[in-house]
């Protein structure tokens, strides 16, 4: 296993004072997604996604400051959805997510 190298995106989206689900899960080539939801200070479910290649190197992070009307549980499986959908087709986020905090290594 390799260590992530995290970048802004997670970081801005971290606090370690909040209860977080993750997902983890590997990808063909030894890359990893990581998926996290937690509940905001104000209520808000909140998500992060990104994707590591094989030797840590950021795919993509991404995060969501809300999901209105989902649970953690959906939260967290749209999420997981998500990742496997943009590593497996390369996709980059669409334009609607940019205002969210997307970095993507292309």
């Amino acid at each position: 296993m390799f260590s992530k190298q995290r970048r802004r995106v997670f970081w801005d989206w971290s606090d370690s004072e909040l209860h977080t689900r993750c997902h983890d899960g590997l990808l063909p080539g030894g890359g990893q997604i990581d998926v996290q939801v937690r509940t905001s200070r104000t209520g808000a479910v909140q998500l992060f996604v990104g994707a590591y290649d094989g030797t840590g190197c950021m795919l993509f992070e991404e995060y969501y400051k809300e999901r209105p009307g989902e649970s953690m549980s959906a939260a967290l499986a749209f999420g997981v959805a998500r990742a496997m959908i943009l590593t497996a087709t390369k996709l980059s986020p669409i334009p609607s997510t940019a205002r969210l905090g997307i970095y993507r290594n292309v």
